[in-house]
């Protein structure tokens, strides 16, 4: 079962998360895999997206938010487009869209092409959002100052926290075909929202980030929570905290329906869903989150974009 731990360390400025998704990634290769479409993700992509969505459940459980936080990532090489999206309940989903192959063994400069227009967004959108208000987005670079590509997902979301955010980050994250799992430590603002001037909070930090590092991909991938921590900060004094009110587990959920889809359509118009329906002579509507196909004929389509008296009076005959 999926699960998520969090944690200070005692008498320092310091927290950490740590997550490891087993159930929930395993539904999101699943159902990718079951598209015949698509097919299953190449290996090094499925990596890459199960490090941006343990990123992602780490990033959002760290938040005091009402609304999703999405982790999306763009790029002109063989992946075009990976998003992760976490609700405040711990509720997530991820995709890939491919443009080309991706080279075995290739990391995420590779796939992404960090040279190119290749970014990072880190996207929260509020659960109730007014009309025309836009999520709150900020830019994640993939590449450092000189120009040199970040090496991977901890590497961009690190680089991000420092510069953006200015939270002294370090994150570790693995991914493989049973598990995504990923440990964040961050320094703690003082009350004011500075960070700790003191020698000794620095060398605190210094200190629990060099353990971090040391975790191993086995480790991160095989080891439940109480056991990972244990043996990374056997020296430390640590306090475990409790989940907030509201979340659980961290679970796949996609709130895709017949009825979302039928409001997308409307929201298309008349004139594009007839164009359609002249081409392909049905509409076909497919989630690239949980593989849910949803079809529409010209009846269907008729019975969404027209009231009942002007489907009496032949508006359903333009839909052929």
């Amino acid at each position: 079962m999926s699960e998520l731990h969090r944690f200070i360390f005692e008498g320092l400025p310091v927290r950490g998360q740590w997550v490891r998704l087993t159930d929930a990634w395993q539904d999101v290769l699943r159902r990718r895999a079951a598209n015949t479409q698509t097919g299953a993700y190449p290996p090094p992509v499925a990596q890459l997206l199960g490090e941006l969505t343990a990123a992602a459940v780490l990033l959002r459980a760290g938040i005091k938010f009402d609304g999703a936080l999405t982790l999306q990532i763009q790029g002109d090489g063989p992946l075009k487009l990976a998003v992760a999206e976490v609700q405040a309940d711990l509720r997530l989903r991820a995709t890939a869209t491919l443009q080309g192959a991706a080279p075995a063994g290739a990391g995420l400069p590779e796939l992404v092409n960090a040279h190119g227009r290749g970014r990072c967004l880190v996207v929260l959108d509020p659960a109730h959002r007014r009309h025309g208000q836009p999520p709150q987005q900020g830019v994640a670079a993939l590449t450092e100052e000189g120009g040199a590509p970040l090496p991977d997902v901890a590497g961009v979301i690190e680089h991000y926290m420092r510069q953006s955010e200015q939270l002294d980050t370090t994150l570790v994250l693995a991914a493989d075909a049973q598990a995504a799992a990923g440990l964040l430590i961050q320094r703690l603002p003082d009350n004011g929202g500075q960070r700790a001037a003191d020698e000794g909070a620095e060398d605190g930090y210094r200190r629990i980030a060099l353990l971090a590092q040391t975790a191993q991909r086995a480790e991160l991938l095989g080891l439940d929570g109480m056991a990972l921590l244990r043996r990374l900060f056997w020296q430390e004094k640590l306090l475990l905290l409790a989940s907030p009110p509201g979340t659980s587990a961290p679970r796949f959920t996609c709130p895709c329906s017949r009825e979302r889809v039928a409001a997308m359509l409307q929201g298309l118009g008349r004139q594009e869903v007839e164009a359609i329906l002249r081409e392909q002579g049905v509409v076909e509507v497919g989630c690239d989150f949980c593989g849910r196909q949803e079809r529409f004929d010209a009846v269907d389509a008729a019975g969404l974009l027209f009231t009942p008296a002007q489907a009496l009076m032949g508006g359903t005959q333009t839909l052929q």
